[in-house]
């Protein structure tokens, strides 16, 4: 018995010490999100705060609240259509197949792999051409053009398991192409939903290249905000730390609410295709 549970004693102590390591600079933005700027200093850095001071967060809120709704305005639409249009892609690509699918499924994972900065020069002057440089609805159009690639084959692994007979059963019955991916893949594909949605969502909500190069001030979400939140000269740690967990909240209550969904949706496209 003891030499069967010495192993785990000793997993469960490197997987304690691991997560401390991983949470020591949670600690860190933690305690000094709510101290005062007289105590953030770097030899108090480890000290809990004497008294709770919610002035850092007042600060950042009043800074990053325009960019806050910047973030919602771009993340939310830019989730909804790249999970709407990758599922339509997965559905198309697993369920209607057609010549040369495959190549165009290639071609399409092909993108996930394009670096950004390889194509930031002409799709700012393509932006520029469209009349969308330095706009919300620009941003979202290029998140969601580089979400289809992973949404696609997210929905495609997860449609692969969905058996064919339901399909042709309802073709007989005179349903068409959107028929029935109305009435039998969008209420099969719920989890798949939440997994793509939390995804796109927590990529596009972090997002920093596009956001910096593609918009100015007031159209900047609030990742930028957040990088310009340091100031040029002094930079106030406490007003930092808080604005950094401003920041992280919405995708922090994403993952809270919809973790349950998002493992068992992962898990079933992984063993599925």
């Amino acid at each position: 018995m003891h030499r069967q549970t010495a192993p785990s004693y000793s997993l469960y102590l490197l997987l304690v010490v691991l997560a401390a390591l991983f949470l020591v600079p949670v600690y860190i933005i933690l305690v000094t999100s709510f101290k005062g700027a007289s105590e953030v200093t770097l030899d108090r850095m480890w000290h809990l705060p004497a008294s709770l001071d919610l002035s850092g967060y007042r600060a950042a809120y009043a800074k990053l609240l325009p960019n806050l709704r910047n973030s919602f305005w771009l993340a939310i639409p830019a989730t909804a259509l790249s999970a709407l249009l990758g599922s339509m892609n997965g559905y198309v690509l697993s369920k209607w197949s057609f010549r040369g699918s495959n190549v165009m499924f290639a071609l399409m994972l092909f993108g996930m792999f394009i670096p950004y900065q390889s194509v930031l020069i002409p799709l700012i002057q393509f932006m520029q051409q469209i009349k969308l440089y330095n706009s919300i609805p620009g941003l979202v159009l290029v998140h969601v053009v580089y979400g289809l690639p992973i949404c696609t084959l997210m929905f495609r692994n997860f449609y692969v398991g969905i058996p064919t007979e339901m399909l042709e059963a309802a073709r007989i019955d005179g349903a068409g192409f959107f028929g029935i991916f109305r009435r039998i893949m969008l209420p099969l594909s719920v989890s798949g939903f939440v997994v793509v949605c939390i995804w796109q969502f927590t990529s596009v909500w972090n997002e920093f290249l596009f956001a910096v190069t593609l918009t100015t001030q007031k159209q900047q979400p609030i990742m930028v905000a957040l990088q310009n939140l340091s100031g040029s000269q002094i930079v106030q740690w406490n007003v930092q730390m808080a604005g950094a967990l401003l920041a992280a909240l919405p995708t922090l209550a994403v993952y809270v609410f919809l973790s349950r969904y998002f493992v068992r949706g992962l898990l079933a496209g992984s063993i599925k295709g």
